[in-house]
């Protein structure tokens, strides 16, 4: 499964759980989609759904999502 990872563009009302400027993997979840919202690994390493307006898209290189996807399997 291809990974995928969005910027943490605010965390208002979630401080403890994101960070700005912080790169999360980002769950498939269509029915959350639909809902404008996103299932994050978040801090607590747990998969949770957010708003998609706390974060943005982000284009990594190839060599970084590999070095990504060692550390997280």
């Amino acid at each position: 499964m291809k990974r995928h990872y969005m910027i943490c563009v605010d965390n208002r009302g979630y401080e403890a759980s994101l960070e700005i400027r912080k790169v999360y993997e980002v769950l498939p979840d269509r029915e959350a989609e639909k809902h404008h919202q996103l299932r994050v690994i978040d801090e607590s390493g747990e998969d949770y759904l957010y708003s998609d307006k706390y974060f943005a898209p982000v284009r990594l290189p190839s060599a970084t999502k590999e070095k990504l996807e060692l550390i997280n399997t």
